[in-house]
């Protein structure tokens, strides 16, 4: 039973937004900027199983043969992109605008070591990057299912592909296959610095004219790789089944070069740096664009893949979109981490050029602040970090945000985790806060599927990739989901739901609200404790200030906050506000435990900014 009172400030609170009821037309889908998208990020395997008849990819055999097993966390469990489309409208009824969905290429069914298999659910070890994978259905049902999405007003990202294949090609040597780095194993040598050479006359992968690269032709430098002879012609484009387009180097160790040129885990590590592969890249993802019109893409692993490359590719992704008549495509990459750094993720946006990427240092910052793990003044440093990114501040607006994800795990199990014996009433007051700060601070808010009905999960991984529909597989069955007395052993698409409903909600709030998605940050309060957290988000163009407000501590919060002088009177959006400044440039805030507020000012004598 989920008492109220603890949720009364939050959800019973929220000021209704009428949603819109003219579905706009593909231009205008396509004229809204990434900053102006509420995104839905979703495994089609986990989501909806639309056609049982696919269940097994065509495939005959045990599980091993089709990778089909509902019972087990890493296999196909039967969802496809016929149960997606199914659903458009659960998931715009959440206050989607966009859907990110895992990828869909044709994957190698099963891999792993014997009695560790696993199966290609995921999507991450593509085969053919020209077809979709028979368990998720065809060509023809992607096709159909981009146009649904267009004809709601949605857009629809896909997740790519560039750094590695499934693990297709082998190595005739003994060992474990460990790292060997081209310092030790240059390219014009075999067994090392004293071995005989190999690839003469090859300049170095930092060479990249095309007669350079055409005197490498030998991809023994470091192992012996070869393909077995009954994969020889499994990956598509053709050109992808020579190792001469492989590192070929052994297993990534994480770290400086090895983290660019090992094997991810044992999956084929692509020579990005190579002519061929770059225009190889090129072709196969204007293809996507180009044939079903899609309005994005997320790069997986896009810091394993080395700077150059991206600068090849971003462009001319760019190009091929436009020339589509797709103005503003989003490519944002995953520069994975679980740090507090937004040095890292900008990195990658000055030097590689990506133009955004997964905000991982928010989710860290906003996982632990709202946990009670650090104060609030993590945060203020967090966006004030904003000016490291390529474009700055306003750059910043496009970073994609969330919580919790396929690799890492959901939010509720982290703050679970930073806090042993937390009761259910304040794990869902604690999400619920955190929903609120994904859903009002900048960037480019990302629900994980599943959130909104309370799935918690046990780990990160296979541990956090639950079914929507009736789940088989025991170790998601057994969880307390959260704001509901249901289980993943049924169907989960409760739309009275209260994080469903507090989701849409803010989600409505933000579309309404120029300054939520387009505004600058002004830090208002924080603490080196848990507590209040507030600042100011100003309209773009009619300088609206509109204050966010949240409490971090289980204890009430008053405090007074600078704002505005012209602010004077402000309307609530969510939770409980003053109606009126203190003063010119002063609001007192009054917030009950792990409560928030979004208060818009009313009076404004700025009509530009």
């Amino acid at each position: 039973m989920i008492r109220p009172l603890l949720i009364a400030a939050s959800l019973f609170a929220l000021a209704p937004v009428a949603a819109a009821q003219t579905t706009p037309s593909l231009e205008q889908v396509r004229a809204r900027t990434p900053n102006q998208e509420v995104v839905y990020f979703v495994l089609p395997d986990r989501f909806e199983n639309g056609d049982p008849k696919n269940d097994t990819g065509g495939l005959k055999g045990d599980r091993l043969k089709t990778g089909f097993d509902p019972a087990a966390k890493g296999f196909f469990h039967g969802g496809d992109l016929k149960g997606l489309t199914s659903r458009l409208d659960y998931i715009q009824g959440l206050g989607a605008t966009a859907i990110w969905f895992a990828p869909v290429f044709k994957n190698k069914v099963v891999q792993g070591p014997k009695g560790d298999e696993s199966a290609g659910y995921h999507g991450y070890w593509v085969t053919d990057f020209t077809q979709v994978d028979p368990h998720f259905g065809t060509n023809d049902e992607f096709k159909a299912f981009v146009d649904a999405a267009h004809a709601r007003g949605m857009k629809v990202y896909m997740d790519i592909l560039v750094n590695h294949t499934a693990d297709v090609i082998q190595y005739r040597d003994p060992g474990d296959y460990a790292y060997r780095s081209k310092a030790d194993y240059p390219y014009s040598r075999r067994g090392g610095v004293t071995g005989s050479a190999i690839n003469p006359g090859f300049n170095g992968d930092n060479d990249p004219r095309p007669e350079n690269w055409a005197k490498l032709t030998d991809p023994t430098w470091a192992y012996t790789p070869y393909v077995p002879k009954e994969e020889a012609n499994v990956k598509v484009p053709a050109w992808l089944n020579d190792p001469i387009y492989y590192h070929n180097r052994g297993n990534s160790n994480w770290v400086g070069e090895g983290a660019v040129y090992g094997d991810f885990v044992g999956l084929d590590d692509v020579a990005t740096e190579h002519p061929r592969v770059i225009a190889g890249m090129i072709e196969i993802y204007a293809s996507w664009i180009e044939r079903f019109g899609i309005d994005g893409f997320r790069i997986d692993t896009a810091k394993h893949v080395n700077p150059e490359f991206w600068r090849a590719f971003v462009p001319a992704m760019q190009k091929v979109a436009k020339d589509k008549g797709i103005p503003n495509f989003h490519i944002f990459g995953e520069v994975a981490t679980q740090d507090i750094d937004p040095a890292l993720l900008a990195r990658w946006t000055r030097v590689a050029g990506l133009p955004s990427n997964l905000d991982m240092a928010f989710a860290s910052a906003v996982v632990q602040t709202t946990s009670g793990k650090l104060g609030t003044d993590v945060l203020t440093r967090l966006f004030e970090d904003d000016a490291l990114y390529e474009g700055g501040e306003k750059g910043a607006l496009n970073l994609p945000t969330f919580l919790g994800n396929h690799d890492f795990g959901r939010f509720a199990m982290f703050v679970k985790q930073f806090n042993p014996g937390i009761s259910q009433d304040e794990l869902l007051a604690r999400v619920m806060l955190g929903n609120a700060m994904l859903l009002t601070l900048r960037g480019v808010p990302v629900i994980y599927y599943g959130d909104e009905q309370g799935f918690v999960s046990d780990g990160n991984d296979q541990l956090a990739r639950e079914d929507m529909f009736p789940s088989r597989v025991a170790v998601y069955n057994d969880n307390d989901l959260i704001g509901t007395d249901a289980t993943t052993a049924q169907a989960n698409f409760d739309r009275n739901h209260p994080l469903y409903r507090q989701i849409a909600t803010l989600a409505e709030v933000r579309k309404a609200t120029p300054a939520l998605y387009a505004g600058m940050t002004i830090s208002r309060a924080s603490s080196k404790q848990p507590g209040l957290y507030a600042v100011s988000r100003i309209g773009p163009a009619t300088g609206q200030e509109v204050v966010l407000a949240f409490n971090t501590s289980n204890q009430p919060v008053t405090q007074r906050i600078a704002i505005e002088p012209r602010s004077l009177t402000f309307k609530p959006l969510a939770g409980q506000c003053a109606l009126a400044a203190d003063a010119p440039g002063s609001l007192t805030l009054t917030l009950p435990p792990l409560g928030y507020a979004v208060c818009a000012a009313q009076e404004s004598n700025v009509s530009s900014k």
